[in-house]
């Protein structure tokens, strides 16, 4: 049986995948119903509507986030320490999931603090598992 940090890294690059479908299904769609040229998107979405912008840049911090975090996932699994990072694991998959979903929700200020708590506890598991693992490491 596959250790939950090689669950939740599976998880990180299906929800990241996710995004990406959810955005070329909008984008393939606003051509085949000719409301836009092939050729014009941007890579960021800026010329089309609010949403779509939002999709592309919860799309963009799920792959800022996935070499520093994924490549922890990594670290534990070929050291074998998932010990490490199994318990917080699903937790991190969890608020990088709702980061993602206050980004598509909305701009506002609410929206925005509650995207940031999301990252936070990210960023505080990131730091926790690596300082975790340097220490294991170095011995």
């Amino acid at each position: 049986m596959a250790s939950s940090t090689a669950v939740a890294l599976v998880g990180f690059i299906l929800w990241t995948l996710f995004l990406l479908i959810v955005m070329e299904v909008m984008r393939t769609w606003l051509v085949l119903v000719k409301k836009f040229p092939a050729n014009e998107f941007k890579t960021d979405n800026s010329n089309l509507g609010p949403f779509l912008q939002r999709l592309a840049r919860a799309h963009a911090n799920c792959l800022e986030g996935l070499p520093v975090f994924g490549g922890l996932f990594i670290i534990a699994l070929i050291t074998d320490q998932t010990s490490i990072t199994d318990p917080l694991c699903y937790l991190f998959l969890a608020a990088r999931i709702a980061q993602s979903l206050a980004h598509l929700a909305s701009l506002s200020v609410m929206a925005v603090n509650v995207r940031f708590m999301f990252f936070s506890a990210q960023l505080a598991i990131g730091v926790y598992w690596a300082v975790k693992l340097m220490l294991v490491l170095i011995q």
